[in-house]
């Protein structure tokens, strides 16, 4: 006796009708229908994990480079300097989850070389406590890091900033500040000279393009500040940002403003979240889709098996008894088209890295420019909170689509089923 022979009746019938024996043309037929149900869910579902992987992982490999220069959390004194910022790092130590601090100054700013000028924020740093907030001192790709000295007005620029002002490490830069921030008092910018000595790649075009770092003093010196700015943080798991961010403005003594990273772009990050909910949406539909066709196909095993359904009907089978036979087998359809599908999309999504650049050698295509992206391979992150929650879904639609079907069969007449068999 087989497995299914030991099932409930509802569950063996359900099962049977889902293989759809190759009696007739018409159950072959069903058995295609069935078929198509099946691919369709399948196809949706492994689409829907596959895209939103990708999309999860776009938005953690820009988050990872703007962090590698972005502090996770920023505080500032509204005064415009912090003179007790060591008193700050010491009680923001006190947050287990804040693993590293460094103090910082920021200005504004027009670097002019040979008649180009771009606009640039300025950041004063001290270099060897830089690598405790940010990734920058790794990111060099010309000169170093360290060569930032209080005094020698020496400045490390991004690599798109450097080369839209056609520098070199060892160039002299002049950087033009606003008479606001500057120590004199004529209207006319205060004009200072810096040298190249560094250049970075964060593989952010915002910070590529825009971002310079000085040492701090010398940033302290133009922008008039007798004290460090404020106090950069980084912390063990980027994620908690907000809470300790919310935390830290609570505990810290002062008029102090507590920014996290989010903070620095949400536009982006609302337009991201925005754009996964509409693909979630939009590839849902497909599931959708292929659950109507799922309604069709129970219906048509409705209509084939009312000679059955009527004999089930007088050897004493309840309506409800009939309802659940096809419940039972339009959920298995939905059940088998989900499986395939998470086991595609999730074999598909694990290996992008790989199936991706086999597409582009063998078709001799690029998907992805550099020059216009900055990153060369498609990025994936499969998150297993996607996986069940599309795996979810596509069984609910599947489950909501024998309803009917269903219910139909329940009201088959047993002798109207037979006048003609």
């Amino acid at each position: 006796m087989s497995f299914i022979d030991k099932l409930p009746y509802e569950w063996a019938v359900g099962i049977r009708y889902t293989r759809a024996g190759k009696r007739s043309a018409r159950n072959s037929f069903i058995s295609f229908i069935s078929l198509i149900s099946v691919s369709g869910i399948a196809l949706g579902v492994a689409a829907l994990i596959v895209v939103l992987s990708v999309m999860n992982g776009f938005q953690k490999e820009v988050t990872d480079r703007m962090l590698s220069v972005v502090a996770h959390i920023e505080i500032y004194n509204q005064r415009g300097d912090m003179p007790e910022w060591q008193g700050v790092i010491a009680n923001s130590f006190k947050n287990p989850a804040v693993k590293g601090a460094a103090p910082f100054a920021e200005t504004q700013g027009m670097l002019m070389y040979d008649g180009v000028m771009k606009p640039a924020l300025l950041r004063g740093v001290l270099p060897a406590e830089e690598s405790k907030v940010s990734d920058v001192p790794t990111k060099i790709v010309q000169g170093k890091f360290a060569d930032l000295r209080a005094g020698e007005f020496n400045i490390v620029l991004g690599i798109e900033l450097a080369r839209s002002l056609a520098l070199k490490v060892g160039d002299k830069v002049t950087l033009a500040v606003a008479p606001g921030q500057s120590v004199s008092a004529e209207m006319a910018p205060r004009m200072v000279n810096f040298t190249l000595v560094g250049i970075f790649e964060a593989g952010h075009f915002e910070y590529d393009s825009g971002l310079a770092f000085v040492h701090m003093a010398d940033a302290q010196a133009i922008a008039n500040l007798a004290a460090p700015a404020g106090v950069r943080l980084r912390l063990a798991d980027m994620h908690d940002a907000p809470r300790v961010a919310q935390e830290l403005s609570a505990s810290l003594p002062g008029q102090l403003l507590v920014r996290d990273w989010s903070k620095h772009n949400p536009t982006w990050f609302a337009a991201v979240q925005s754009q996964k909910k509409m693909m979630f949406i939009i590839l849902v539909l497909i599931i959708a889709v292929a659950a109507f066709n799922l309604v069709a196909t129970l219906a048509m095993t409705v209509t084939d098996k009312q000679a059955d359904i009527a004999i089930l009907r007088t050897l004493g089978s309840s309506p409800r008894s009939i309802m659940k036979i096809f419940m039972i087998q339009g959920a298995l359809i939905g059940i088998i088209g989900t499986a395939v599908g998470v086991s595609a999309g999730v074999l598909l999504a694990l290996n992008i890295d790989v199936i991706i650049p086999f597409i582009e050698r063998a078709f001799g295509i690029q998907f992805l420019s550099k020059d216009i992206y900055f990153i060369s391979a498609l990025p994936s992150d499969l998150r297993w909170n996607d996986v069940f929650g599309i795996a979810g879904v596509s069984v609910g639609l599947a489950f909501l689509a024998t309803l009917y079907p269903s219910f139909a069969a329940s009201r088959v007449k047993p002798a109207e089923a037979l006048r003609y068999e």
